[in-house]
């Protein structure tokens, strides 16, 4: 380790430790922490981060193709018609993590989406919770769970009728769509190391 939580991989290239396992890399160097936009995108994300609740990300990540055919792409329109046939439906599908509270909430939260749709949308309420100053952590001591943006944005959130967003969850889905840049300040992907 070069510093605390950081790594020189065998590209010679540092970085968060978590991502220097083959099965994390291309995530972590193509994908965490890159700024997502658009509905579909980052109702996948809240979705995957509402599933990983409990779990390895690790899990998910493996089943993302899964996740991504079971719920239409994530298109809020056709999700948010599923019914309870479909939720029983879900409930056997073995390329998804099978939990009956998070499959109603990631139904439920479609529904959530297009009725912001009238309020500006799931972008415009998520990117609006960005902190206006956001230091990368220097190392893992510095990496938080929540933060004052993630407390307001799952508060939010749930008064619109999503579920499954608690605070935690949504600091990670800040973390993942870039939000904040939590990339420990000595990685490669660290806007405090360019």
């Amino acid at each position: 380790m070069t510093s605390d939580g950081v790594v020189v991989g065998e590209d010679g290239l540092a970085r968060c430790a978590w991502g220097s396992s083959p099965d994390y890399l291309v995530y972590h160097d193509t994908e965490w922490g890159v700024p997502v936009r658009g509905e579909r995108a980052l109702l996948e994300r809240i979705t995957l981060e509402a599933f990983q609740s409990g779990l390895s990300w690790l899990t998910i990540l493996r089943k993302r193709e899964g996740f991504r055919a079971a719920f239409a792409g994530f298109d809020p329109q056709v999700v948010a018609a599923y019914d309870d046939a479909d939720v029983e439906r879900l409930l056997q599908d073995t390329a998804i993590v099978r939990n009956r509270r998070k499959i109603e909430a990631a139904r439920a939260n479609a529904r959530a989406t297009l009725a912001l749709r009238e309020r500006g949308g799931l972008d415009e309420l998520f990117w609006s919770h960005a902190p206006a100053v956001h230091t990368p952590p220097a190392g893992l001591a510095d990496v938080r769970a929540t933060s004052p943006e993630s407390v307001a944005l799952a508060k939010e959130l749930k008064t619109a009728g999503f579920a499954h967003v608690g605070p935690t969850t949504m600091y990670a889905a800040m973390q993942a769509c870039g939000v904040v840049d939590d990339h420990l300040r000595d990685c490669h992907r660290s806007a405090a190391s360019a």
